[in-house]
């Protein structure tokens, strides 16, 4: 049985998905990040750790593009190169905040090709081409309490993010009959200290009226940084029941 484990990672340029990607670096892992562009500072810290790292340039809203690329490379690595494998769904876009009335259709577009459509067919593809496998699969898809909740001026942001939940669950429902069923989360990862948050709590009241709510998030001191919620969302990853639930909250106990 090979000792290598390979984790494949969306989103890994920048924020949490950077951090994540920064404790992946562990001997004996192969790290796969699949972001618009690559990270040098994180090619060097491949390096130091003694980890293998792959960096693949591709833009997410291209995402049949991605998956058949994702489908391709695993069928070449076969079913016993890896001790276990795990998909992280980790890249989403929030569009310009505005009122669905007011919003560029070309944005509205974006968000849900990259936050929606880019995870569901990667998730297919990482299925499909490792349902031979017998090692443990699992798939962890970072969602938000917004896919959850309601939100005034961000109806792209949490229809995919709702849209990410749901057909989690329906996937869950999938793996669940079949003898060695990949295991799957759509986890929120709490509110994090990032460019987002930045662009949220920055937009005019008059257009986003929770924009006070997240200010106040800043100031109070609530947001987690990046490298701390890496750390709880992957910690979330390594939990026996991973999957048990398909919708959760890392702030769940």
């Amino acid at each position: 049985m090979p000792l290598n484990h390979l984790t494949l990672l969306t989103g890994a340029s920048r924020g949490m998905g950077l951090a994540m990607a920064q404790q992946l670096l562990r001997p004996g892992h192969t790290l796969v990040c699949i972001s618009r562009h690559r990270n040098a500072e994180l090619a060097q810290a491949a390096s130091q750790a003694g980890a293998t790292l792959e960096q693949w340039e591709q833009d997410l809203s291209q995402g049949e593009q991605a998956a058949h690329t994702l489908r391709d490379w695993l069928t070449a690595q076969g079913p016993a190169a890896f001790a276990s494998a795990t998909l992280i769904n980790n890249a989403g876009v929030i569009p310009r905040i505005a009122p669905l009335s007011a919003s560029e259709l070309a944005d509205i577009a974006n968000a849900l090709r990259v936050g929606l459509e880019a995870p569901m067919l990667l998730t297919a593809a990482f299925l499909g081409a490792t349902e031979s496998w017998a090692v443990p699969r699992k798939v962890l898809s970072i969602s938000s309490g917004l896919g959850r909740r309601a939100m005034a001026s961000q109806a792209a942001y949490c229809a995919a993010k709702a849209g990410m939940d749901h057909f989690t669950r329906c996937v869950a429902l999938d793996e669940a009959i079949k003898p060695n069923g990949a295991k799957v989360c759509s986890l929120a990862p709490g509110v994090i200290d990032t460019d987002m948050q930045l662009q949220l709590r920055g937009t005019d009241p008059a257009a986003f009226p929770d924009a006070p709510n997240f200010a106040n998030l800043k100031t109070g001191g609530q947001l987690t940084s990046p490298a701390d919620a890496a750390t709880r969302v992957l910690a979330w990853l390594e939990r026996a029941d991973f999957g048990t639930n398909p919708v959760a909250d890392v702030r769940e106990a």
